[in-house]
């Protein structure tokens, strides 16, 4: 078996793994492509990264949120005045499952 043999194996294991279809012809060009992302993600392993901190995302900033402050009144009553049927402050609807 040679090389390429084992590579298309693979793709095909791997596809078949991720319930993804590679056609035939693009064998060898995924497997470059995922030749290429491992060769990435070993240069960033062999990156000295002690003593650095880390980080839950990389800019220090906040949240900007807006205040919990009510907005709005209550106003049920208005709606449900335009409401068919309504009952102890609920709408009223007709059964639909048996």
């Amino acid at each position: 078996m040679t090389d390429q043999d084992n590579t298309e194996i693979n793709v095909t294991h791997l596809a078949r793994l991720g319930r993804l279809a590679i056609p035939s012809s693009s064998h060898a060009s995924t497997a470059q492509e995922l030749q290429n992302i491992i060769a990435m993600i070993d240069a960033m392993q062999s990156v000295d990264t002690d003593g650095i901190e880390p980080l839950s995302h990389p800019l220090d900033s906040e949240q900007l949120l807006r205040a919990d402050v009510v907005s709005e009144t209550d106003s049920r009553e208005a709606f449900q005045n335009n409401a068919p049927k309504t009952e102890d402050g609920y709408y009223l609807v007709p059964r639909v499952v048996d």
